[in-house]
């Protein structure tokens, strides 16, 4: 397999559903054949290794471990779903006290053991609070930590298209505004419907709230 580079990738939380699926996604994109499993359950962390060891992707060096100073050190890019899931009746902002303890020590990790890695992406919830808790705990520059930050507006992309009967890409201009959370902003005034503009789609005033409705909820219509 060809790669992209041959530096170190770090999954935290790869035991868990996402974090699985990064390390087999990050596999068959061929990002880097050196990739560390990281995670503190090392039931789910070691299965996941041993699914991966049984795929046999040539030429991979994937390793696993649930001690945070072998995870960290030497990473060049990390991705991190290592937060608390949502369980059903839960919103995004009731993780929030135990996600942001768990992002700070993630950025804690970063500073004391990679300091010198290149780029960081934050994906568990709240994800725009955990990013910036993480950011400010590693010392990182900003521009070296991303986080979830389109899932939202394509949710909203995503219903308009059903509601309308066209293709996802069709739908432009469908954006969110603020938190990753019930707060969000979601306005109509910008998106087009195959270049039509919204406003001349013939949407009532109650649809557009059911969709926007739909939009902030659905994280909770997934669990």
């Amino acid at each position: 397999m060809n790669f992209l580079t041959n530096d170190k990738l770090l999954i935290v939380g790869a035991g868990g559903m996402i974090g699985s699926n990064m390390v087999q996604s990050a596999l068959m994109l061929g990002l880097t054949p050196n990739i560390c499993l990281y995670d503190i359950y090392e039931p789910g962390v070691h299965g996941v290794f041993d699914e991966i060891q049984q795929c046999a992707f040539p030429g991979v060096n994937v390793t696993y471990t649930v001690n945070p100073e072998e995870a960290f050190t030497g990473a060049k890019y990390i991705i991190s779903s290592g937060g608390a899931p949502r369980k059903e009746g839960m919103t995004r902002e009731d993780l929030l006290k135990g996600n942001c303890k768990i992002a700070a020590e993630f950025g804690d990790n970063i500073k004391k053991y990679c300091p010198e890695v290149e780029h960081v992406v934050v994906i568990f919830n709240p994800a725009d609070v955990t990013a910036l808790t993480a950011l400010i705990h590693s010392g990182l520059k900003p521009n070296q930590l991303t986080s979830l930050a389109a899932l939202d507006s394509t949710r909203l992309q995503q219903a308009l298209a059903l509601e309308f009967g066209v293709q996802q890409d069709k739908v432009t201009g469908a954006h969110t505004y603020g938190g990753h959370g019930e707060q969000m902003a979601v306005f109509a005034s910008q998106v087009k419907v195959d270049g039509k503009p919204l406003s001349e789609m013939g949407l009532s005033a109650e649809r557009w709230e059911e969709i926007k409705h739909h939009t902030v909820q659905g994280g909770s219509n997934i669990i």
